[in-house]
Parts: C-alpha cells; sequence; structure tokens
C-alpha cells in the first residue's frame, strides 16, 4: 500500500484559523501547526489512538487551551495526527490507523506516543506540532524524526482539554524544526515575559548516562563540549556520576532498588530504580482514569499496548505512597544539584530509532536504557529538550538538555544560543567519519 503524501502523520486535515486580531504582529502569525488526537478541537471527537475510543465518545464541547492558545498567537491548525494508542508506546506503530513514516529513516520507527506529530515538523508540513508527553512521547519520536522536541516543566501547561494518561506525569510538549520556532511556541504556551536571556552557571555532563549509548559517547558529547567552551567559557562544564548522586539523595528509593538486579551490563541501578517508580505510579493513574471504559468496551488493542493496559488494570495501591516520596525526594535532589541556572546534559534515547516491526523481546534492553534516561526528567518534574545531533551511520541521533522545574523560559533561551555552533560542530563531526 503507497504511503499518503503526507508520510501518513494525519488522521484528520482540517483548517483552523487563528481568530481575528487587530494586533498585527502576532508571534505565531503566519505559521502552521497539527495536533495529536489527544487534544479537544470544538465539534471533533478526541480519538486518542483508538477507533473503539472514537466510536464510543462524542464530540469536543470545547477546544483545549493549549490549542487555543497558539491559535490566538496567530498560527493556523492544520489537522489532527496520529498517536500511538492510548498513548501507552514509545514505537509510534498504530495498528490501526498504520505508522506514520519517519522522514529521516523511512525503515525506522517514527517513536511515540505523538508520532504524527513529530513526522508532520520532521517532513515540512507544518512549522511546529503539539503532543504530550508522560513517559518521553515528545522526547522520543524528536530524537528519532531529527527534530527539536520539548517537554515542558510538569503542571506548567494546561492539560485541561488533553485526555489524561497518568497526571503526575502528563504535559502538553510541543516539536519544531527550528529553535526560534521553538521558542517562540513556548513563550505562547508559558506565558513567558520579554527577558534577557541568563547564562548557565554550569553544564554537568553525567559519564554513566552517556555509558548507556549504542554509539560513541564522543559523538553527543564533543560538539556538546565545544559549542558550550565557544559561548561560555570552559570552567562551566563539569562531569560526574548522576546514578552514585541519585543513589546518595534520593533514600525512598531504596524499596525499589532492592529488586534491580547490579551486576546487569549497562545499567544504572538507581535510574533502573526510578524507571521502575515512574512507570508503577504510571500504571496505577492510567488504571484509575480508564479502567472503566477498558472494562466496559473491552477494545481493539494492538500488540503490546493490550498487554501494558492489561498489567494497569492489575496494579493495587502497594508502593503508590513511596512513587510519591521518590518523586519529592528526587525534585529536591535534583534542583540542590543543578541550582538555579544549571543544566543536566544526558541522551535523549540510548541510540538511534529501531527498525519497523522489531519484535518486542529484541526491544526490552533498549526500551529499558530508554526509560532509565525518560524518568528523570518523567519523575522530577524538570523541563527537557531534545535537540537533533545529525546522522550516526544515516540514522538520527540526539541529546537532551535539562533544567530545574519553572526554568522553562531559561532552556529555551539557551537552545536557541546554542543550537547554530551545535549545527556547525554536528557538521564537522560528521565530515571527519
Amino acid at each position: 500500500m503507497a504511503m499518503a503524501p503526507d508520510c501518513g502523520a494525519f488522521m484528520s486535515k482540517f483548517v483552523l484559523k487563528p481568530p481575528p486580531s487587530p494586533s498585527p504582529s502576532l508571534p505565531l502569525a503566519g505559521l502552521t501547526f497539527a495536533v495529536k488526537d489527544i487534544f479537544d478541537v470544538e465539534g471533533q471527537v478526541t480519538g486518542f489512538g483508538n477507533p473503539d475510543w472514537a466510536r464510543t465518545h462524542v464530540p469536543a464541547s470545547s477546544t483545549a487551551p493549549a490549542v487555543l492558545d497558539v491559535l490566538k498567537a496567530g498560527a493556523t491548525c492544520l489537522g489532527k495526527t496520529v498517536m500511538d494508542e492510548m498513548a501507552y508506546s514509545i514505537n509510534g506503530e498504530n495498528k490501526h490507523y498504520g505508522t506514520p513514516r519517519n522522514p529521516c529513516a523511512p525503515d525506522r520507527v517514527p517513536g511515540g506516543s505523538s508520532s504524527g506529530s513529530a513526522v508532520a515538523v520532521g517532513a515540512t508540513l507544518v512549522d511546529f506540532s503539539l503532543g504530550t508527553d508522560t513517559g518521553g512521547s515528545v522526547r522520543v519520536p524528536a530524537s528519532y524524526c531529527g527534530i527539536l522536541g520539548f517537554r515542558p516543566s510538569h503542571n506548567v501547561v494546561s492539560t485541561v482539554g488533553v485526555i489524561p494518561m497518568a497526571q503526575s506525569f502528563d504535559t502538553v510538549g510541543w516539536f519544531a524544526r527550528e529553535s526560534s520556532i521553538l521558542k517562540q511556541v513556548g513563550r505562547v504556551l508559558l506565558e513567558l515575559p520579554d527577558a534577557d536571556p541568563i547564562r548557565p552557571s554550569q553544564i554537568i555532563i553525567p559519564r554513566d548516562c552517556f555509558q548507556l549509548l549504542s554509539i560513541p559517547t564522543e559523538r553527543l558529547t564533543q560538539a556538546l563540549v565545544r559549542s558550550v567552551e565557544k559561548l561560555f567559557g570552559v570552567a562551566i562544564v563539569k562531569h560526574s556520576v548522576l546514578g552514585d548522586y541519585v543513589r546518595a539523595n534520593v533514600p525512598a528509593l531504596s524499596s525499589f532498588l532492592c529488586e534491580i538486579n547490579e551486576d546487569q551490563v549497562d545499567n544504572i541501578p538507581s535510574l533502573t530504580a526510578f524507571s521502575s517508580a515512574m512507570r508503577l505510579l504510571q500504571r496505577y493513574e492510567f488504571k484509575n482514569n480508564h479502567k472503566e471504559w477498558v472494562s466496559a468496551v473491552n477494545p481493539d488493542l494492538g500488540p503490546g499496548i493490550s498487554d501494558r493496559v492489561r498489567e494497569a488494570l492489575q496494579t493495587t495501591e502497594e508502593n503508590i505512597d513511596v512513587c510519591l516520596s521518590v518523586k519529592k525526594e528526587f525534585h529536591a535532589a535534583l534542583t540542590s544539584l543543578l541550582g538555579d541556572f544549571g543544566i543536566l546534559a544526558i541522551p535523549t534515547v540510548p541510540g538511534p530509532p529501531p527498525e519497523l516491526q522489531t519484535d518486542s523481546s529484541a526491544l526490552e534492553v533498549f526500551r529499558a536504557k530508554a526509560f532509565s534516561l525518560l524518568s528523570i526528567a518523567g519523575v522530577s518534574g524538570f523541563c527537557q529538550v531534545s535537540i537533533p545531533m545529525g546522522l550516526h551511520d544515516n540514522l538520527p541521533i540526539s541529546i537532551s538538555l535539562l533544567a530545574k522545574h519553572g526554568a522553562d523560559g531559561f532552556l529555551l533561551d539557551l537552545v536557541e544560543a546554542l543550537y547554530e555552533s551545535l549545527k556547525e560542530q554536528v557538521a564537522i563531526a560528521e565530515k571527519s567519519v
């Protein structure tokens, strides 16, 4: 079957124009965007990636505030995008609506669950798009599709009119190809005032996180270090071991650490424990949100998704209070480590995107490493941006920067400051291969 000219990114196409405005210089004027099919748009059924969900729900009576905000800022919406069913995957494959084609690597997964939103931007069908990120659903597809993806601090962008997945982690994020557009969209959604960019106090590069990579560490770190040194000087780059810091400063994690095999190769025990805590709380909240519907409808769910939903529905309250303590302690510990204007630099994911239709058991090690990295922002509630770092063996790779909760404007300014230099350094690295 031939792929549609939109790379299979769209669920439905329509045009929502910005409301009339007396201002000639709206911040997003002339830009186009798409929204994940998890956001309410007045008069349309929000499909949540599954035809049974769409069949059993009525059209939305109002439009999600996040969508209204970018419309009011002058942008035009061109439609809704494909997503993983019930937002419960990071692959981007959907058995009902098809898998959007990764514009960077057509034989690889696009990443999920905001797959269509990432593909729409990566394939230049729109200027930016809105997605959601609970466990990694903006950061992963941004990395796989070679574009910028921003997960804001938890609870700073309204999730009203967005189907909940797990409220302790749900965020509204966005994608763009250019750092200037990423920042402009962020300024609108975050309602940021004009302010001068702030110089970062430190850029921390945790060695253990980069050891999870399936590609040479230097391929990511060298370009970042050279760009940072060029802009801000040598002194602000620091190296650390994040796993040891976490173990020493998050005592509530001990009950999850005791379940971890500490001798496993390519494993950071404390981050693996974080991942366990995050996914347990995510399952528990998903069950509270959707058990009634799943039990009543018995929806047709794709492979992998059905297993995760079934597991979620069996989750009990055991250890949920410990998960909440882990979140609170890690938020405090990471705030202390970074300070007001420190940055943590990590790989977004452990390497390039996996091949399409890879057996789930073959992906297990990759997924485990991915969630160890993704859980850092998830558990802390910090903001994170995934930045494309070119190609390795013709496949997209990325790096991520994290800043403390509420420092979203600072992080967006930093990305804009670094982006052109990073592209230059990446080009140099690609030529030298």
